[in-house]
């Protein structure tokens, strides 16, 4: 039987702490939401750490520590740290969780995106914290910069500490950009895409849109590993796409607040549980971590540095 690989975005750094109660913000909040997905079926947790104090994402390599070491003690699941940060963070910061800590796999984001949130600032008429509406108001005027340089100096760090970077696509450029990191000696084959869909800048979240970044991806770079995610209420129907057309899935409190129309998800665990139930109506089973290991070609735990 076909085995998937299930992410589970934790937490994020896009969702704040007014938009629901469920998003984990502490340290064990995050650690212990990482290992009920793990029991749940996922074999990829994909990591940010926010302050505990007010819920703002932060690059605190102490916060890091606490959760991934927590979790590793609990838990065999791969962990997917985020060199995408949060909004403003600078690149050194941002890349800084892989020499650090060495983990199997990293978030790469494979070029620029007006990765915008401002939108939801009108929905919402009053705040738990004062950073919250001026952390997503200023994404109007904002770049997340991923420049070709910053690239290259994010594929030295992957390469030199074996972490495998899990190449974010937000939109279909990116796979150009991704062809030519290869061609250029920076990224190794084989490489593991996941397919952003649905964010503010990025591309739209349709079935038609999932086949030509999948098309375009075989054509520009040849054989690969590929997951899919989607922003929101078209976060499940994207996955199902993604399981039919054979790929890998990612699901979370990062991606999607809900786990269906006017029911707010109350953990990553009940997505995760949604998308295997999808996943075996359709004929297969989740990886479990050490097959997703395999699959993604990764070091393995005992040779991460933490």
């Amino acid at each position: 039987m076909a085995k998937t690989i299930v992410t589970a975005a934790i937490t994020g750094s896009i969702h704040t702490p007014t938009m629901t109660p469920h998003l984990p913000i502490t340290q064990k909040q995050i650690a212990d939401e990482v290992v009920r997905a793990w029991e749940a079926g996922a074999a990829v947790a994909h990591v940010h750490v926010r302050d505990p104090e007010t819920g703002q994402p932060s690059p605190s390599l102490d916060l890091y520590r606490e959760v991934i070491t927590d979790v590793k003690a609990r838990c065999d699941i791969i962990l997917c740290l985020t060199t995408g940060g949060g909004m403003g963070m600078t690149a050194e910061q941002r890349v800084s969780v892989v020499p650090t800590f060495k983990p199997e796999l990293a978030s790469f984001n494979s070029g620029s995106v007006n990765f915008a949130l401002f939108p939801v600032v009108a929905k919402y008429k009053e705040w738990k914290h004062p950073w919250e509406a001026q952390y997503l108001s200023m994404t109007e005027d904002m770049v997340f910069s991923n420049t070709f340089k910053t690239l290259r100096e994010f594929c030295h760090f992957f390469n030199e500490n074996d972490t495998k970077p899990e190449l974010e696509v937000y939109d279909v450029a990116m796979i150009n950009n991704i062809a030519f990191m290869i061609a250029q000696g920076h990224l190794k084959k084989p490489v593991y895409l996941q397919f952003v869909m649905g964010i503010l800048g990025g591309i739209p979240p349709s079935v038609e849109n999932l086949l030509f970044l999948y098309k375009t991806a075989k054509e520009a770079i040849g054989d690969f590993e590929w997951s899919v995610c989607a922003a929101g209420r078209h976060q499940m129907r994207m996955c199902t796409a993604g399981l039919l057309m054979g790929g890998n899935v990612r699901v979370g409190l990062e991606d999607n607040m809900y786990l269906e129309k006017g029911r707010m998800a109350t953990s990553n665990a009940e997505q995760v549980e949604k998308i295997i139930r999808i996943a075996r109506e359709l004929g297969s089973e989740p990886a479990k971590p050490d097959e997703a290991r395999q699959i993604l070609g990764l070091k393995g735990l005992d040779k991460v540095g933490y």
